[in-house]
């Protein structure tokens, strides 16, 4: 993963690399002979002056002038002819002369040597200059230069703002994007497209927009299915409700035979009613569960759930098959209550003398924990369908809400795994839960 703290390190080290290469650059460049002798007063226009003078007030003159230069500007200047010979002394004394040509190499010279060839406008003569400027004269020439430091601040500058606005531009843009889809969010009319670039990215700024959309998406799912949850709930409470008040009705009218009669079916509406809250307010807690993930003991919970179903009906025969060494995070309540509504569920469809199964295995890093009955299996028009809040398939006479495979769906999610319906291939009906087998459960 390409770290944002990586992105800023290496923004500023590169920052400091290309201002001080471009530094050294332009240092190289301004160091060149030709720019030397184009700017340099100790070279500057010399060789235009000296021929002036030598030309039309002769060599002694030439040489007062070379002297007095070497005075102002500390640079020596030997001229030649064009075949080699010296013209006039010069300012070069013969024992640095001599030093010179023994040196091969010019670099360890305490001088700088330039060169330059002219051309004497009036009499076509061409004369070979040779200066000679000591290296201090030169480095403070340098730095007395505005040209260098001014040269350098602008460098710094412009590169420094153009790394700081690159650098600025790919945190503030994906900023503006979260603040964006936080905002769309608030409003519940968040998209997660919205995020879709930004979470390829493969730094902090990309990992925060995946768990953004991760919790986009569940906070609208729970949203839409606390919704859809208040709908179902409302259309489901009238039936009771309704039955309740004509039997009310019916009692106040009548008898005391009236009310006699009346009276069971009053109370077996209240029980229905009370079991329908019973099973809403489960499902909500489901979703709204807080607390932290725990070891679950697996072999524990499937026994109780055996025990449990020999007790409920006592003519089935419960199957146990759990694999050695599992271990699972989660929340047990939950997972129980999951399993014992899938249990449930098959208890009523498996007929007399087939076994009902329970299994628990390894599938790599998830676990399945199976529920099979050998019943009737269902319709495959109806199995999508199977697990949303109050869907019962048609044809149904057994007493139910069809809040029970829903309430096992939310607490598979809540582990994050999911629960798999199907028909078994060799027949029946199978529920599985699908759990990854992680350290740590999602919480």
């Amino acid at each position: 993963m390409r770290s944002l703290f990586w992105r800023i390190f290496a923004t500023f080290w590169l920052a400091i690399a290309l201002v001080a290469g471009l530094s050294l650059l332009l240092g190289q460049a301004l160091n060149q002979d030709r720019w030397i002798l184009a700017h340099h007063p100790g070279v500057r226009d010399v060789a235009a002056e000296w021929t002036a003078r030598f030309e039309q007030q002769g060599p002694m003159a030439a040489q007062d002038f070379l002297v007095q230069h070497k005075h102002r500007q500390h640079a020596d200047v030997q001229v030649l002819d064009e075949t080699g010979d010296q013209l006039v002394r010069g300012t070069f004394p013969p024992r640095a002369a001599a030093f010179e040509a023994r040196q091969h190499n010019q670099k360890r010279l305490p001088w700088r040597r330039l060169t330059e060839e002219y051309r004497s406008p009036a009499s076509g003569q061409i004369y070979l200059f040779i200066y000679r400027i000591p290296h201090q004269e030169l480095a403070a020439w340098h730095r007395d230069s505005l040209l260098w430091p001014l040269s350098a601040l602008l460098i710094a500058v412009v590169v420094l703002s153009l790394l700081s606005v690159l650098l600025t531009l790919s945190i503030t843009r994906p900023l503006d994007r979260l603040r964006g889809a936080v905002h769309d969010l608030g409003q519940a009319a968040y998209q997660q497209n919205s995020l879709a670039r930004l979470s390829t990215r493969r730094d902090e700024l990309g990992t925060l927009a995946r768990d953004f959309n991760r919790m986009g998406a569940r906070l609208q799912d729970l949203i839409a299915s606390q919704r859809q949850l208040l709908r179902d709930v409302s259309h489901e409470l009238r039936s009771p409700l309704a039955r309740l008040r004509v039997a009310l009705a019916l009692a106040e009218r009548g008898g005391d035979e009236e009310r006699a009669r009346l009276w069971p079916r009053l109370v077996q509406e209240c029980d229905r009613l009370e079991a329908l809250i019973s099973e809403i307010l489960l499902l909500a807690r489901v979703d709204a569960e807080s607390s932290k993930a725990q070891p679950v003991d697996l072999p524990a919970l499937l026994g109780k759930l055996r025990e449990d179903a020999r007790l409920l009906a006592p003519q089935q025969e419960v199957r146990l098959d759990i694999e050695a060494g599992l271990r699972l995070q989660g929340w047990p309540e939950l997972l129980e209550q999951a399993l014992d509504n899938l249990l449930r569920n098959a208890l009523r469809f498996n007929p007399a003398g087939q076994p009902l199964e329970i299994s628990a295995h390894r599938d790599g890093q998830r676990l399945l924990l199976e529920v099979r009955d050998h019943g009737p299996g269902a319709a495959s028009e109806h199995l999508a369908k199977l697990g949303e809040p109050f869907f019962r398939a048609p044809g149904q006479d057994s007493p139910g809400h069809g809040l029970g495979l829903a309430i096992a769906r939310r607490a598979a999610q809540r582990h994050g795994g999911q629960l798999v319906l199907a028909n078994h291939p060799g027949g029946g009906f199978v529920a599985r839960l699908e759990l990854p087998l992680t350290d740590s459960a999602e919480v």
